[in-house]
């Protein structure tokens, strides 16, 4: 045994309920051969995500030292949380913590272990001695190395990866300029499906004058589409007012703007705010699915029908500007081709299911009908008796619908509560994602807007002006939290391609998506309704682009 000597610590750990039935699971690897040098596992009882993962951290590295007290440890953890609090860049500050990261840090020098993240699907095999560490617990049996086959597993699931998307998905632009140079010169090309009155080329049955209908951008539509805006679609578009829109939120001329914060609604300037559970026309079974696609930018939200959220009514005229250096986020309006293949028409090629996520903005805190600001820097509110009766509600609807697969959600409160209420209806576990909080509204949270504009005209001012701005006392501007939500977004379309998540989170995240996925730009943020336990939902195709199918869907709510 020699100092020289590298291993390499996988950990994980989970918990049925957040907090709930809970286990660890890490694995020591050679670093040279990948050779699985010692497992262990154990079911800890109730206890949340974070003490799972910590105290799986904890025994990996003890686990390490026992085979080689000299070694050098390089670990590994899909929890960003745990990674960025040992490598010393995040303070630790939950009293549950304090003493497990201590406890870590005890076993090897300090210089001796280095921390790297890395995507769920590269942790299987801790992931796999978690579950099985659970499993036994709820039988009432202990974990037995002898019984596992978490190293089986993590090998055929290695064999078997698919290679990632080949570009940043997500981001309309991505695709917009290989699309260009795709279809160059395409014009006449035969369509798939019967064409319009002009003969411009559809795939299904278009519109009058051949118009591909039903979506946004005059993109290709591929099945039958009864829609408006010339936009992409496939399958059959269920409805108007439950698609997603590009950010048009209608109202009376004249009437207050509403801002962006986790209390609800962000109406641009003339739109006035409205209360919740509006009607959303149409039934949205299988919005989900992989074959559909509903998005329509000339179909309005319903005006007067939807939640104005967030502590944020500006007064007329007071809605964001464009900036003039956000037109790198123009909406892609045609399909991807792969460089070197013929185009076919309007029938791009078939890129396999896509990652969909359904996007579930948690129910009502207290301080959503008082129209606050509660961000993630302020007081980490509870649902209320009437947020919890959302949550049950949207739970009831995404278990009748039975396509979710995995359910991630933000750390805060509310949207735990929310995702354990889906949760227990599908008998799935939660994963947190740091990444899915809310803005930090710094010294605006708990506050209304009327109250930030009398505290702080100057900062509220330069916030509505420009997405660069932050607000008072060092919150988040909408910059920041863009290239945070874009982040988490790449690393969990890469973890779950070809399925379906519910992503459990806020205001700002799910419109920053929506807007991604749109090219729009960031004024589009005061533009888009987002009532309490509202669903939309986003495909994220391997070539890149993204198909948005469903905004602000309150129709369980009724």
């Amino acid at each position: 045994m020699t100092s020289a000597r590298e291993l390499v610590v996988e950990a994980d750990g989970g918990s049925r309920g957040n907090p709930g039935p809970a286990g660890y699971g890490a694995v020591v690897l050679d670093a040279a051969t990948g050779e699985t040098l010692a497992e262990t596992a154990e079911y800890i009882g109730v206890a949340t995500n974070n003490v799972a993962e910590y105290k799986g951290l904890v025994a990996g590295l003890k686990a390490a030292r026992e085979l080689f007290p000299d070694a050098t440890v390089h670990v590994r953890m899909d929890s960003k949380l745990v990674v960025e609090q040992m490598s010393g860049r995040w303070k630790i500050k939950h009293p549950d913590m304090k003493p497990l990261a201590a406890e870590a840090g005890r076993v090897f020098p300090a210089g001796r272990v280095r921390y790297e993240w890395i995507p769920r699907e590269r942790n299987k095999h801790a992931d796999r001695l978690a579950n099985e560490a659970m499993d036994a617990g709820r039988l009432g049996r202990r974990w037995e190395p002898s019984g596992s086959t978490a190293s089986l597993d993590a090998s055929a699931a290695r064999n078997a990866a698919a290679p990632p998307p080949s570009g940043p998905p997500g981001d309309a632009r991505a695709g917009a300029a290989r699309a260009r140079a795709a279809l160059s010169g395409t014009a006449g090309t035969p369509s798939t499906g019967t064409a319009g009155a002009s003969g411009t080329p559809t795939a299904g049955t278009a519109g009058a004058s051949g118009t591909p209908t039903a979506g946004t951008s005059g993109a290709p539509s591929t099945g039958t589409s009864s829609g408006t805006s010339g936009a992409p679609s496939t399958g059959t578009p269920a409805g108007t007012s439950g698609t997603s829109t590009a950010g048009t939120s209608a109202g009376a001329p004249g009437s207050p703007a509403a801002r962006t914060s986790d209390a609800g609604t962000s109406a641009g300037a003339g739109a006035r705010p409205a209360t919740d559970d509006g009607p959303n026309d149409g039934p949205n079974d299988g919005l989900f699915a992989a074959e559909d696609v509903t998005a329509t930018s000339s179909t309005p939200v319903a005006s007067g029908d939807f939640e104005a959220e967030a502590g944020a009514l500006a007064p007329t005229g007071h809605a964001a500007r464009t900036t003039g250096a956000t037109r790198a986020d123009a909406p892609a309006s045609t399909p991807v081709q792969p460089q070197g293949t013929a185009p076919q028409g309007w029938a791009g090629p078939d890129m396999g299911a896509p990652a969909t996520f359904v996007l579930l903005r948690h129910g009502e805190t207290a301080l959503t009908p008082e129209k606050r600001f509660s961000g993630s820097g302020g007081s980490d509110p509870e649902l209320s008796a009437a947020g919890l009766r959302q949550a049950e509600a949207v739970a009831a609807a995404l278990a009748a619908r039975g396509t979710i697969q995995e359910i991630v959600s933000s750390p805060l409160t509310r949207c735990r509560q929310t995702a354990a209420a889906v949760a227990a209806r599908l008998g799935l576990d939660v994963r947190i994602e740091q990444g899915l909080r809310e803005t930090d509204f710094g010294a605006w949270e708990g506050l209304t807007f009327g109250e930030v504009r009398e505290r702080y005209p100057e900062d509220l001012d330069a916030w509505l002006a420009s997405p660069k701005a932050a607000p008072t006392g060092g919150g988040e501007s909408f910059a920041t939290v863009a290239r945070r939500v874009a982040a988490t977004r790449d690393r969990l379309t890469a973890a779950h391609a070809g399925r379906t998540v519910l992503l459990v989170t806020h205001v700002t995240p799910i419109k920053t998506l929506v807007r991604l996925a749109l090219g729009a730009p960031p004024e589009s943020l005061f533009r888009m309704e987002l009532s309490a336990a509202s669903i939309s939902a986003v495909a994220y195709y391997a070539d890149g682009n993204a198909s948005v199918r469903l905004l602000n869907d309150t129709s369980h709510l009724r």
